[in-house]
């Protein structure tokens, strides 16, 4: 028998609960993945099409992954103001910063 409190009944709906639990893990990863393809996909394609957007797409990485090391807010600290309006200029020109 088992040496703790759970009998079988409890151990058994424990388990379906993990492999329920680890299912959904597998189909959650499963989609991020196919998300994260679709996304290249469509960034290959809009670089293709308008190969001035290659700039700003590595432009928008570079500060997902900044925001993603030192916290959105932080991005931008670093450089004041000039450097805030420097950097939204590039990606979007006609915006007027």
């Amino acid at each position: 028998m088992y040496d703790d409190d759970v009998n079988f009944e409890e151990e058994l709906l424990l388990s379906e609960a993990e492999i329920r639990r680890r299912h959904n893990q597998r189909r959650l990863l499963r989609r991020n993945a196919q998300l994260l393809q679709q996304e290249l996909e469509l960034e290959d394609e809009l670089i293709r099409e308008n190969p001035e957007f290659a700039q700003m797409i590595h432009d928008l990485n570079v500060l997902e992954s900044q925001a993603g090391h030192r916290g959105f807010g932080s991005v931008f600290e670093t450089g004041g103001e000039s450097q805030k309006k420097s950097v939204w200029g590039r990606l979007f020109p006609g915006l007027g910063h």
